[in-house]
């Protein structure tokens, strides 16, 4: 931290009556990024947040703008670089609904899994960091063991641990390997005993309850007043989830619960976080139940290959119908000519929030216009006022319960 005092008067008798500004960041560890903030203080006390950013900025919906179909899925991987396929997958469904693509019953159940999946990897994550934050470093290594299962889960479907583009439009990039459901299902079974060792660690702890309970309120009204979404929304109490409230993909036909908090504090978000976790588990297992215990049905000729059926089956079957050619053509140059709508505009419920795209057409193979609206930027915004009369320490536990990611925010 760089500290700049400005005192205000010169006798000795004066010397206590001083205000800081300091500059939080951009190379703070507990910042969460390239952020900076100008923090205001009276002694310890926050008096006022400006929070600097534009850093990390890349252009990315501009860049966007000058690739092709296929060519801007990567971009999307680096929005949100702790959950990647949730961002790749609002893209490609964004597409799917510019272009009317139907995406096979297997495919949307592989997507939702591993949906949920980097769920989980993301709020792992962000318990594990926020902690070692606030000052307990067990967490962090606990979390991280678990969350390298699931970069294994990554790399076994992608080859990469990270930015997969593993979710396309059309369905997924190639078929899963054998036995992975299997371990997948073996690995939500453990994982469950990990999240009790973890809640057990956390959750009444002295230390940790001090640092959370009654720090970073957000009331319900103002947490719809100011935007906010997710894990920022529901654990002050409020019960919006897209994945009932708007259903996508197969999350119509599931059964699970949405988790609230009661306070809106850092304490809430933090148990909303790890009841979350618990129910993308559920979630997983009720798809490898309903939708791969049965045999897969015939693929159609008609829709390209990416699906979840073998490479080989994929081959014959594209190589048999000439209808599946022109498909996969004009879907590998730009999806030329097969856009029966001009915009459009998709929410889903990623990990941090509520997270949105908007595309434009203008008849060529190229999107014309491309808009993120991003959960972390609304998020952000909110610093101010919930710091504003906490102490210097509390806006560490702040800036880390609300999850915060640069690369969706600077873009």
């Amino acid at each position: 931290m760089v500290t700049n005092i400005v005192t205000h008067g010169t006798t000795p008798h004066d010397q206590n009556n001083q205000s800081m500004v300091l500059n939080f960041g951009p190379q703070h560890p507990a910042a969460h990024g390239v952020l900076r903030l100008l923090v205001a203080l009276d002694g310890e006390v926050i008096t006022n947040t400006d929070a600097h950013i534009g850093l990390l900025h890349r252009g990315t919906e501009k860049l966007i703008e000058s690739k092709s179909y296929i060519q801007s899925l990567p971009y999307f991987d680096r929005l949100d670089y702790v959950s990647m396929m949730a961002q790749e997958h609002l893209f490609s469904l964004a597409v799917e609904r510019l272009c009317g693509m139907e995406v096979s019953l297997q495919a949307r159940g592989v997507r939702v899994i591993f949906l949920e999946l980097t769920r989980i990897l993301n709020h792992l994550l962000a318990i594990t960091t926020h902690a070692l934050d606030v000052g307990a470093i067990t967490p962090f290594f606990w979390g991280f063991e678990e969350r390298e299962c699931l970069m294994e889960f990554y790399e076994r479907v992608s080859g990469a641990r990270m930015h997969s583009a593993f979710i396309r439009p059309g369905g997924i990039a190639q078929p899963i390997p054998e036995n992975l459901l299997t371990d997948i299902s073996k690995f939500c079974v453990h994982f469950r005993t990990k999240v009790d060792e973890l809640r057990d660690l956390l959750s009444k702890n002295r230390i940790w309850t001090e640092r959370l309970v009654n720090v970073g309120v957000v009331p319900s009204e103002t947490a719809k007043q100011q935007g906010f979404s997710g894990v920022m929304l529901r654990g002050s109490g409020i019960d919006w989830d897209l994945r009932q409230n708007a259903p996508y993909e197969c999350y119509r036909s599931l059964v699970f619960d949405v988790v609230l908090g009661e306070n809106g504090d850092c304490y809430d978000r933090y148990l909303v976080r790890m009841g979350e976790m618990l129910e993308s588990v559920r979630i997983i297992e009720e798809v490898i139940f309903i939708y791969f215990t049965k045999p897969w049905g015939r693929p159609d000729p008609t829709v390209i290959g990416p699906a979840v059926y073998s490479s080989k089956l994929s081959k014959k079957v594209m190589h048999r119908y000439m209808e599946s050619v022109i498909r996969h053509f004009k879907v590998k140059t730009g999806f030329a000519e097969t856009n029966p709508v001009t915009d459009v505009h998709v929410s889903t419920e990623a990990p941090k929030g509520e997270t949105s795209v908007y595309l434009s057409l203008d008849n060529s193979s190229n999107i014309y216009r491309c808009h993120i609206k991003a959960p972390g930027f609304l998020h952000l915004q909110g610093i101010d006022w919930l710091s504003r009369d906490h102490m210097l320490a509390d806006l560490v536990t702040i800036i880390g319960t609300a999850d915060i990611v640069f690369g969706e925010i600077d873009r």
